[in-house]
C-alpha cells in the first residue's frame, strides 16, 4: 500500500473519538490474547511440570503424561473425563484409568461400580488405596506402604510374566505374608486391576524394566479407548479461558475498565488543531553555530581545521593546473594568479588559530569552488590586517 493510500486511513483513525479508539485497542488486545491462550492450550495439552500424582495432564516425575503418550502410539485412543466422576457417563468399551485420586467420594465410586456392572475394564489404585474398599468389600487383601523395588508380574493378557520396577512405596500383602503390585478382584460384570503403587506407570519409571509391556498390557486389547479420570486430580469441565473463577473474570474486567477510563482521561480531548504542513527542520545557521560551538569546545582550531586547508589547496590546485605534488610558493603564486586576497592565501597555509584566519579560510574554500565571495566586512579587514 502506498503512502498515498495510508495517509486516508490514519486521517480516518485520528478523527476518531480517543474513547472510541482506546475501545478498538483493547477489544484487539482482548482478541489477541484470546488465540495466543488457545495456541499455548493447544500445544501444551494443558501439561504442567508440577501437575498432580498419577495425571495423565503432568509431565512430572509423578505423572501419566508418557504413559498417555505410549497409549496413543500404539492404537489406543486417548479421552479425559474432567468435573465430578459421579457425573460422568462412562462408556463400557473403554478402560477407565483411576489412580491416586485427590478426591472421591462414594458417589463418585458408585457410579465407577455401575461401570463395572456394565461391563467396563477398570485400572486402579496407588497409594493410600483404602478407597477401593467401596469397589471389592469382600475380597479386597491388605495394602502395606512396603514394596520390593523389582517385582515379577504376570501380564494381564495371559502372555510370559514381567519384571516390572517401582519405587517401593506400596504392595498387597496375600495370604502367607507374600506381597504383590496387582490384585484383580472377583469379576462384576467387567474387570478390574487393583495397583499397590502406581510409580511403574508414571513417567520417571516407564521406561525401566518391562514396565512399558505392563502398562500396555493393563489397557487391554488395541484399539481399545482408555479414559483417564482426571476430576479426581481437580480438573472441573470447563478449561481455558472459561476455567477462569468469575470473581476472576468480574476482577479482570473491572481492571480494562479503570484502564479505560485513564486511556480517556489521560487522552487529548479539547486542544489546539493540528498543524496544516509538516515541520521543517531548523534553519541552517542552526547547525552551522551547533559545529562552531563543536569546534570551540576543542581548543584545538588549527588541528580541527587542517582538513579544510587541505581542501582549499587541492580546488587551487586543480583550477591552476598544476601537479598534486606541487609545493607551497607554486601553489601561493596560483591563488595570486587566480585572484585570491593576500589573507585568503595565507589562510591555505599557516595555522587557523584566530578568528580572521577562520573566516579567510572560509572565504578562500568559496572562491576555490568558483562561487562568488562577498566583500569582506571592516573588522575582518581588520582582522586580516
Amino acid at each position: 500500500m502506498s503512502s498515498e493510500q495510508q495517509r486516508p486511513v490514519r486521517d480516518r483513525w485520528r478523527a476518531l473519538h480517543p474513547f472510541a479508539r482506546a475501545s478498538i485497542v483493547i477489544v484487539l488486545a482482548v482478541v489477541v490474547v484470546e488465540v495466543g491462550l488457545s495456541g499455548f492450550d493447544a500445544a501444551t495439552r494443558g501439561a504442567q511440570s508440577s501437575g498432580p500424582t498419577s495425571s495423565s495432564l503432568s509431565t512430572a516425575h509423578s505423572g501419566l503424561a508418557a504413559y498417555e503418550e505410549l497409549l496413543a502410539r500404539y492404537g489406543h485412543p486417548i479421552g479425559r473425563q474432567r468435573g465430578a466422576l459421579a457425573d460422568a457417563r462412562l462408556d463400557r468399551s473403554t478402560t477407565l484409568v483411576v489412580l491416586d485420586p485427590g478426591a472421591i467420594d462414594r458417589n463418585d465410586l458408585g457410579n465407577v461400580r455401575q461401570f463395572l456392572v456394565d461391563g467396563g475394564r477398570l485400572v486402579a489404585g496407588g497409594t493410600r488405596p483404602e478407597w477401593l474398599l467401596e469397589l471389592a468389600p469382600a475380597d479386597i487383601p491388605g495394602w502395606t506402604p512396603i514394596g520390593d523395588r523389582t517385582v515379577t508380574v504376570p501380564a494381564v493378557d495371559g502372555s510370559a510374566p514381567l519384571t516390572v520396577e517401582t519405587d517401593g512405596t506400596g504392595s498387597w500383602v496375600e495370604a502367607g505374608g507374600r506381597r504383590a503390585l496387582t490384585f484383580e478382584p472377583a469379576r462384576q460384570g467387567g474387570n478390574a486391576v487393583f495397583l499397590a503403587d502406581a510409580s511403574p506407570l508414571q513417567n520417571r519409571l516407564l521406561g525401566r524394566a518391562d514396565n512399558a509391556a505392563f502398562a500396555l498390557s493393563l489397557a487391554g486389547e488395541s484399539g481399545r479407548r482408555v479414559v483417564f479420570a482426571e476430576g479426581v486430580h481437580g480438573y472441573g469441565n470447563a478449561s481455558g479461558l472459561a476455567a477462569i473463577p468469575f470473581r476472576w473474570k468480574v476482577a479482570l474486567v473491572a481492571v480494562a475498565l479503570a484502564a479505560l477510563l485513564a486511556m480517556v482521561a489521560a487522552g487529548r480531548r479539547l486542544g489546539p488543531p493540528e498543524d496544516d504542513a509538516r515541520r521543517m527542520p531548523p534553519p541552517r545557521r542552526v547547525y552551522v553555530d551547533a559545529v562552531a560551538a563543536t569546534l570551540a569546545r576543542t581548543r584545538r582550531p588549527a588541528e580541527a581545521l587542517a582538513p579544510l586547508q587541505h581542501a582549499i589547496r587541492a580546488d587551487v590546485t586543480q583550477r591552476a593546473g598544476l601537479d598534486p605534488h606541487a609545493s607551497p610558493s607554486t601553489i601561493r603564486d596560483a591563488a595570486r594568479a587566480l585572484g585570491f586576497p593576500g589573507d585568503e592565501t595565507d589562510a591555505m597555509f599557516l595555522p587557523l588559530d584566530t578568528d580572521s584566519r577562520i573566516v579567510a579560510a572560509g572565504r578562500a574554500l568559496v572562491r576555490a569552488r568558483g562561487t562568488h565571495v562577498p566583500a569582506p566586512t571592516a573588522p575582518d579587514r581588520a582582522g586580516a590586517r
